[in-house]
């Protein structure tokens, strides 16, 4: 009998493969990419592999249950797996001057970004992911609020475009500034870890700085931990607004996804996991990570980019100079 519409086919094992099989090629790159050059991170590569592969038009309509299987459910096993980077050992003997310094750091960016969009006129979604990526982690923080309060995928895109551009400058900016801040090693440590993106980039700017390098770290996966209450905030403020919808409509009070990523700090912390084991979970995140970036990549346009303009790059910069001026005053004074 004939109908006047077309079903979308249901995802199927086989139907996810050639998707499946585009997104491991761009993380086999990616990853090549990083081991020449350790200063760029696998997951920035990725994404800027998937942009390029959207943009030349080298992508089928077959691609995407595969892309859309990696860009969500792979990347969410990746966000919760990247909880057995932290310990929490580490993070409290940074101190609590450092400590408070961290937190009030990510909450004003978080704020001041939010207001900072709205100024801008930039749009709510946007704005939510900027905010998150600038203020915790970069991409991943990016992609894990997606998780919690999903938004269109070329705001994605365009959050994690800017991640990538201004954690970039940062990256380079950062150990110029050395010497003209007066900052000691340590300080630099924690002004370079409370204020860069990616870990990565966080790494490539404190290894010029001798004695920098370990309390950067420190500091960043102290940012990392604050991951999973800003989540669980934002779920439980969504819940709040959709309390009129059905039961099973309404999102969960906290994403399971931030269930695991809790559960795997707490098990790195205990130090329950023999070595071999913790790096390879850690070598399967990093690849799950990639993934997730690459399929998200594709979603990037770069007519879209173009169009947004001035107000998008305004709102990133200002997030970065936000947070890198909070944390360097708090640096100043603390060492």
């Amino acid at each position: 009998m004939a109908t006047d519409s077309i079903e979308t086919p249901t995802r199927t094992p086989v139907s996810v493969l050639p998707g499946l099989a585009v997104v491991a090629c761009g993380v086999t790159l990616a990853v090549i990419a990083n081991k020449l050059l350790p200063a760029v991170s696998a997951l920035t590569v990725a994404v800027l592999l998937g942009a390029v592969a959207a943009n030349a038009h080298l992508l089928r309509p077959s691609f995407a249950p595969g892309l859309k299987l990696a860009s969500r459910r792979l990347l969410r096993i990746g966000v919760a797996l990247l909880g057995l980077k932290l310990v929490f050992g580490e993070v409290l003997a940074l101190g609590p001057g450092v400590l408070a310094l961290v937190v009030v750091a990510v909450g004003v960016t978080f704020v001041g970004t939010r207001w900072l969009g709205r100024l801008l006129g930039v749009g709510e979604g946007l704005s939510l992911l900027v905010a998150t990526g600038f203020s915790i982690c970069g991409a991943s923080a990016v992609v894990a609020m997606n998780g919690v309060r999903e938004q269109d995928e070329e705001d994605v895109a365009k959050a994690l475009g800017l991640v990538t551009l201004c954690g970039t400058i940062a990256m380079f900016t950062l150990p110029a500034l050395f010497h003209p801040t007066g900052l000691s090693a340590a300080g630099y440590g924690i002004w370079a870890g409370g204020s860069v993106h990616e870990v990565a980039q966080v790494v490539a700017a404190a290894a010029p700085v001798s004695g920098a390098l370990a309390v950067a770290v420190a500091v960043k996966l102290t940012r990392v931990v604050l991951l999973a209450p800003m989540l669980a905030v934002v779920s439980v403020a969504e819940r709040r607004r959709h309390a009129a919808a059905p039961v099973g409509e309404r999102p969960p009070v906290v994403p399971l996804f931030v269930v695991g990523f809790l559960l795997m700090a707490v098990l790195r912390s205990v130090h329950v996991l023999p070595a071999p084991v913790l790096d390879a979970a850690t070598f399967v995140d990093g690849l799950l990570l990639a993934a997730g970036m690459f399929a998200l990549g594709t979603a990037v346009r770069l007519r879209s980019l173009l169009r947004s303009g001035l107000p998008v790059l305004a709102l990133g910069l200002l997030s970065s100079a936000l947070i890198a001026g909070l944390v360097l005053a708090g640096a100043t004074l603390l060492t």
